[in-house]
């Protein structure tokens, strides 16, 4: 099993691509357009806005983690899940697999990284129609992991790997007449 085969190298660069982008992004945000306190709005097409969150949870805001034991409690757990998610990738042979494998580590490790340095992970990107917003306000990284979650489940559910059968001798022959 090596790094260079099957595309594995290409999913482990896609995921430090998402990394880089992703901390790009929030260090952009914060400090650049400095959207640096909670709450603070830029306004960019009438259907979409920065808006400056600190996300001291997961997914949805779940298991808030405002103390610094929780906080360790989370980066401990979401760095375990990345490990499987690195593990996996170098065991996975469909390529598409890989690339949607990546792209949940790189948003993996950039919310890791976010986790450790500020104590929470950064959100910005608020997509809304009028006062209707479909999601909660969020990142690159959210957007990759759910990305590449969602091409897994649809890989893993519509998908059919044809098995592979060795040619029967007795199958191709014609009937006689």
């Amino acid at each position: 099993m090596k790094l260079f085969q099957s595309g594995r190298l290409t999913g482990f660069l896609l995921a430090a691509a998402i990394f880089a982008i992703d901390q790009f992004v929030k260090y952009y945000v914060m400090f650049e357009l400095r959207l640096r306190e909670r709450g603070q709005t830029m306004e960019l097409l009438p259907f979409f806005d920065l808006t400056r969150e600190d996300n001291y949870g997961v997914s949805l805001g779940l298991f808030s983690a405002q103390s610094p034991d929780m906080r360790n409690l989370l980066i401990g757990l979401t760095s375990s899940i990345a490990l499987f998610v690195a593990i996996w990738m170098m065991r996975e042979k469909a390529k598409a697999d890989i690339a949607a494998l990546g792209l949940v580590l790189g948003g993996a490790l950039g919310n890791i990284r976010d986790r450790w340095v500020y104590g929470y992970v950064v959100d910005y990107a608020d997509l809304h129609f009028g006062t209707f917003r479909p999601f909660l306000i969020f990142n690159v990284a959210d957007a990759a992991i759910t990305i590449g979650v969602l091409i897994i489940l649809a890989r893993s559910l519509l998908s059919r790997e044809k098995p592979e059968t060795s040619p029967d001798p007795s199958a191709n022959t014609a009937p006689e007449s």
